[in-house]
């Protein structure tokens, strides 16, 4: 019963904190809140791996003092997840930066204030071409 409830168990951890996530950035009225919601969701992703990549009684990956016949977990996986860790890191990296841009030229990081702003930018660019018309 234990063995059944684990083996799926980091399955359902892994949508949970994606459902969580992705729930996070739909509310979000925050540019910095929907990156850390999407941070979450890349978080998702590493437990989905590290879960698809587990063996029960296995041993780490490393063949220098391992005998041949013991079982170890997949190093292909843990790579995987490595470079999804670094990319993860490298992509909120560059959200958070064009979130300060967005704040140094609009004065906010809402997305509804940013939305009407460029509505009221736009509206102020029709009004102008019609009056240079006239």
């Amino acid at each position: 019963m234990v063995d059944a409830v684990l083996a799926w168990l980091p399955y359902a951890v892994a949508g949970w904190v994606l459902l969580v996530g992705c729930i996070g950035i739909v509310i979000s009225n925050n540019y910095v809140h929907a990156v850390v919601c999407l941070g979450l969701v890349q978080s998702a992703t590493y437990l989905l791996l590290l879960a698809i990549g587990w063996e029960p009684h296995a041993t780490a990956p490393v063949f220098g003092d391992v005998s041949t016949g013991v079982r170890v977990v997949d190093p292909v996986v843990q790579a995987m997840t490595l470079t999804d860790v670094v990319v993860g890191a490298t992509v909120t990296a560059l959200l958070l930066a064009l979130t300060v841009q967005l704040a140094k030229q609009h004065g906010t990081i809402d997305p509804d204030e940013v939305r009407s702003l460029e509505q009221d930018q736009q509206e102020d660019q029709h009004e102008e071409t019609e009056a240079a018309g006239q």
